[in-house]
């Protein structure tokens, strides 16, 4: 869908990802970390993303932002997300892994018109829930998301298992 951008010259579309975007798609993951302060925490490939996002058991979709300015295309974000259940609601809902627009592009708009479009996606497909995660320093997200009406969910911790841990805990239900 293509959109002219408030107070901008550019039109901006938002469309689903394609193969061809998988290189795209890893450069914004490896920007993000960068933001988040964990450069070196990126190991998926172009072939991971290609198998999970395109291959025969798909395991996410993603939305790509793009501008049009002067007649060239500027991929300028993502949104990846995916699907998790409720058992409460009897329900599947949707994880939104990821968010980025290139600093170059924000305060323009795309970020919540990329939350916006995972939002339509989930009403349209009866999902009650939307969800996805924010690091606590990061205010001006918490921020904005806060304008947008999400509510931070103070009773609820994340928890991870992964490396060895998840190793010695598969070995040990043997």
């Amino acid at each position: 869908m293509t959109q002219p951008l408030p107070q901008q010259n550019d039109t901006l579309n938002l469309r689903p990802a394609t193969p061809a975007d998988v290189p795209q798609i890893l450069r914004f993951i490896r920007d993000l970390a960068e933001y988040e302060r964990e450069p070196d925490a990126v190991h998926a490939t172009e072939a991971d993303l290609l198998r999970d996002g395109f291959g025969p058991t798909k395991r996410f979709d993603c939305v790509i932002a793009e501008l049009s300015e002067s007649g060239a295309t500027i991929p300028a974000g993502f949104a990846l997300y995916f699907y998790n259940y409720s058992t409460w609601r009897g329900h599947a809902g949707i994880y939104l892994e990821d968010l980025y627009v290139s600093p170059e592009h924000r305060g323009k708009g795309i970020g919540k018109a990329l939350l916006a479009r995972v939002a339509a996606i989930a009403v349209a497909e009866g999902c009650p829930r939307y969800e996805w995660s924010v690091l606590d320093w990061n205010q001006p997200s918490i921020d904005f998301y806060h304008s947008l009406g999400a509510v931070m969910k103070s009773e609820w911790k994340g928890m991870q298992v992964s490396g060895e841990a998840l190793s010695t805990l598969a070995a040990s239900g043997k």
